[in-house]
């Protein structure tokens, strides 16, 4: 470790947040590299792939250490939504707060309550968006009460594959099936190939969008949401229209997610992923050798 990292660290105890995806396995690991000992904590929605949590408490827990998980109260995205009555919205988005930022708060506190004072870090590239791009890589957070710390700020989508490789980590699988991200699964924020990708890998998932999005129509409709400009209609995912966002019953979205730009033409053929491409695992050799667990 660098004598200034260790001064500004000053013995404080580092947490780190692990979701199951590849920046946050690259902080880990690049921690490890640092020798900064921390505990990795992941906050479960409830709603990520099987795969993920098979990856998570796999290979993933086999390679980075023991990970900690932590729920909100619901202990999940669709109980959440049950009690809410709604689904999140670019508006009101209540599923980070409920899912991942209030049980992880709490961890975090419990943590300071056992060991004094803590760093909080996070795996955010600024390459990621525009919004990550302005945050800074150390601020003060009053949610968590501690220095919040993003040590991947300025690294590129490479340097996470390069420290995978470093280790003979291999990724999440989802990113081979052509995934470019994998928490929530899907997120609200969900684009147009997302959605197709979790149509063709989670039947399962838009089954159970769908049930919610009767259960929760009907709650609205008991509850005399007539008044609403879209009546007790409610989904998960909202279609844009014009200038207004309106709703779109999962159904629609999957039939729209399967069709070409501009959303009326269906693609014949469905494109292979490139997931395999981007962690450079096309060649088997190499494919078997990091997909291989440690003994």
């Amino acid at each position: 470790m660098e004598e200034t990292l260790k001064e500004k660290l000053n013995g404080r105890r580092v947490i780190a947040s692990v979701s199951g995806g590849k920046d946050s396995a690259a902080l880990s690991l690049w921690l490890t590299e640092q020798g900064i000992e921390h505990d990795r904590v992941f906050a479960d929605t409830g709603w990520e792939h099987p795969l993920t949590y098979e990856y998570l408490r796999g290979p993933l827990t086999a390679k980075l250490g023991p990970i900690t998980e932590v729920q909100g109260r619901d202990a999940g995205m669709a109980n959440l939504i049950r009690r809410k009555g709604m689904f999140p919205s670019r508006v009101i988005r209540f599923c980070t707060e409920e899912l991942k930022v209030f049980p992880l708060a709490k961890y975090v506190k419990a943590q300071q309550d056992l060991h004094g004072e803590v760093v909080n870090t996070v795996g955010i590239r600024a390459a990621e968006s525009a919004a990550r791009a302005k945050m800074p890589e150390w601020e003060w957070s009053d949610t968590f009460d501690c220095e919040v710390w993003r040590p991947l700020i300025s690294w590129t989508e490479q340097q996470v594959i390069d420290i995978h490789h470093r280790h003979g980590l291999a990724p999440n699988p989802l990113y081979l099936k052509g995934a470019t991200r994998v928490g929530c699964w899907p997120c609200i924020f969900s684009r147009k190939a997302e959605i197709k990708l979790v149509a063709k890998l989670s039947t399962d998932r838009i089954d159970q969008i769908r049930k919610l999005e009767v259960e929760v129509s009907a709650a609205a409709a008991a509850r005399g949401s007539a008044h609403h400009k879209y009546g007790s209609v409610r989904t998960f995912f909202a279609g844009k229209v014009t200038r207004e966002m309106s709703p779109m019953p999962i159904d629609d979205a999957v039939a729209w997610s399967k069709t070409k730009r501009g959303g009326k033409e269906e693609e014949v053929f469905d494109s292979e992923p490139e997931g395999c491409v981007r962690w450079g695992l096309c060649e088997p050799q190499v494919q078997l050798s990091l997909l291989e667990e440690d003994p």
